[in-house]
């Protein structure tokens, strides 16, 4: 096959509607949009989610849940396992993070490392915040944590 060749299957493409073009067409005078009304003026029509002056379904249902946004901490998270590609006794921080591409970016209040995954490498890790399960498994490697 070539490029020349290649071609939609039979009948598998329609051609599009041409509104408006005279009364032959079955789509002449009011373009398929009948006569007057709310649809059949241009801009017609009612907005998304609107149910006809009834309380839309947005706002009948009611408000679940916490929103701690004042207070929350935004952490660039990096997990125990990934620090496995660096180097025996590094001293490890979020600019190396960075620029060994294991974070994309860092984030407000910095990196938190999490305990997911093994670590075989003794490592010294400078962030901002550790988990439990994280300090567990960076000194039993023979690491050193330090908190920023």
């Amino acid at each position: 096959m070539k490029l020349h060749q290649i071609a939609p299957a039979a009948n598998s493409t329609k051609s599009a509607r041409r509104i408006g073009r005279g009364i032959g067409s079955g789509l002449g005078k009011t373009s398929g949009r009948g006569t007057k009304g709310q649809n059949s003026r241009s801009g017609g029509g009612v907005r998304p989610g609107f149910e006809g002056g009834q309380m839309p379904l947005t706002r009948r249902l009611p408000r679940r849940g916490f929103n701690n946004k004042n207070f929350h901490k935004e952490y660039t998270i990096v997990n125990v396992s990934q620090l496995n590609t660096l180097k025996e006794n590094t001293v490890v921080t979020a600019e190396l993070l960075l620029k060994n591409k294991l974070i994309s970016s860092i984030a407000p209040y910095g990196v938190k490392v999490l305990g997911n995954g093994k670590l075989e490498k003794a490592l010294t890790v400078k962030a901002n915040a550790f988990s439990e399960s994280a300090v567990l498994k960076i000194t039993k490697a023979g690491g050193k944590v330090e908190v920023l």
